[in-house]
């Protein structure tokens, strides 16, 4: 039985030329073991060309951690603040401060969570990862150990790095890369958001170019799956909904013992811009 739960194609309406243009799909399941799906998806889509402007497009991916007592309140929290902040947020806000303060909000209503009565006595935690994108740019902020890649010319990059005591220990030089996959403590979190008040997100930009790709993936996702097959994916002639149901459904068909999720964004076109005191200005065609 197929149970991947969301898949949607759209772009922004009205597109004209040297506009940022970008088309996406989501799709999530709940895997061969779980009975309940801790991730959660959600996405900001510009209605016109003057607020693809002024704010952009925003995906974002959660997943709640597993082994607390409501990782799909935390994840859906954090899904829920980040989208509708964005949406509030001043037309023309850069996208390196704003991203960050938004993390760092999801993470102080998710805390608040544990703290109303309904939940008292309850632990929850999720991981974040959140994609903007205006212009020619595409910052990403994150916490945990959902990831972005960067998928051009048919090769992936890690966008991100997990917040995970494991990749810790790497840095460190006391464990090898390839001793990872099967360390019993790969999936420790060193960071997420709820458990304390206060929350730092990692936050990278990064300048876009058209037939770029960018996937937004869970750990149940990246965990079966190296940047090589993601990039062989990702790279498809498809539309970007059928492209993240296979990169799903490949990663449950290999292992499917957590829940599974991804966005794929495909940018089409790109707006250039200069930049002056940190803001952005059209650059003359």
């Amino acid at each position: 039985m197929n149970s991947i739960t969301g898949a949607c194609m759209r772009r922004m309406p009205s597109s004209a030329a040297h506009m940022l243009d970008v088309q996406f799909g989501q799709a999530s399941d709940f895997g061969k073991v779980r009975t309940n799906n801790e991730d959660a998806l959600g996405s900001f889509i510009p209605a016109s060309r003057q607020q693809a402007r002024s704010h952009g497009f925003l995906f974002v991916v959660a997943d709640g951690v597993g082994g607390l007592d409501l990782g799909e309140v935390a994840s859906a929290t954090a899904i829920s603040v980040i989208t509708d902040l964005f949406a509030k947020a001043q037309p023309g806000s850069m996208l390196i401060s704003l991203l960050p303060k938004l993390v760092q909000q999801a993470n102080a209503a998710v805390h608040d969570c544990t703290l109303a009565p309904e939940h008292h006595g309850h632990k929850m935690a999720t991981t974040v990862v959140a994609c903007a994108l205006r212009y020619d740019q595409a910052v990403v902020s994150h916490v945990g150990d959902s990831r972005c890649y960067l998928v051009r010319n048919g090769q992936a990059r890690q966008i991100t790095q997990d917040h995970t005591l494991v990749n810790e220990q790497r840095k460190m030089g006391l464990i090898s890369a390839g001793e990872i996959p099967a360390s019993d403590a790969r999936h420790v979190l060193i960071r997420s958001l709820g458990p304390e008040m206060f929350v730092s997100p990692d936050t990278n930009a990064l300048t876009l170019q058209p037939g770029d790709v960018l996937v937004l993936c869970t750990d149940g996702l990246h965990d079966e799956m190296g940047e090589a097959e993601i990039a062989t994916i990702a790279s498809q002639k498809k539309d970007p909904s059928q492209v993240a149901r296979e990169l799903v459904a490949r990663a449950v068909e290999i292992d499917g013992g957590d829940n599974t999720s991804a966005i794929v964004i495909r940018v089409r076109a790109v707006e250039q811009v200069g930049m002056y005191r940190g803001r952005p200005y059209r650059l003359p065609v």
